[in-house]
């Protein structure tokens, strides 16, 4: 029995460093019910490969592997299907995600050139004014980066970088992961208890 989805998320994942970011906030979403668009790009790919030490040559394994068990619904989309229903606007969809952000799709999404399903679903967001959130991963920030982030922020997306917190005393890599993420539900406005807060007892 499949139950009714509480809501609607487009989550990007791009080749950036920190994939597991995507990959625990796509489980987090799945496991309150939440309806899941994923779309990867190539390089997320390489990335899971290299960082997740995942065998990525069949890559329905892959996503099985990482999204079953849990009570969402969860829809793959390849990276140049313009066919998606998230690439039009009439399409309800309640916040799109991209985590991590490269600076290639931060770039794409700045200057409009809906080149893949990603871009073009990230300008979908911004002209009907949903939300949008990017979560770039890179250091150092050169100047292009920089006014990119800021051309995006006028539009209406809000940048959230991946610069986790240390106040809650973080124990392990997971806690580290889980702040950045949860920080991430925040801005999606989804209740989660993923990270002690500030004022909250430890």
């Amino acid at each position: 029995m499949t139950l009714e989805a509480k809501g609607i998320f487009t989550v990007g994942i791009t080749g950036a460093s920190g994939a597991v970011y995507g990959v625990r906030l796509v489980q987090e979403l799945l496991k309150r019910s939440y309806k899941v668009h994923l779309v990867l790009t190539e390089a997320a790919w390489r990335v899971f490969k290299e960082e997740l030490l995942l065998a990525t040559s069949n890559r329905d394994s892959v996503i099985e592997e990482l999204f079953s068990g849990y009570d969402g619904q969860l829809h793959t989309h390849d990276l140049h299907d313009y066919g998606a229903p998230i690439a039009s606007g009439s399409y309800q969809n309640d916040g799109m995600i991209i985590i991590p952000c490269s600076m290639g799709t931060l770039s794409g999404i700045a200057n409009g050139a809906s080149g893949n399903l990603l871009e073009r679903t990230a300008d979908v967001m911004l002209k009907e004014g949903r939300n949008l959130i990017l979560v770039p991963r890179e250091t150092p920030l050169n100047q292009l980066h920089l006014e990119n982030m800021l051309k995006v922020s006028k539009v209406g997306a809000k940048v959230l970088p991946a610069m986790p917190g240390f106040y809650h005393l973080p124990k392990n890599m997971d806690e580290l992961i889980n702040f950045l993420v949860g920080k991430a539900l925040d801005s999606l406005g989804v209740k989660h208890d993923l990270f002690t807060r500030w004022g909250d007892k430890r």
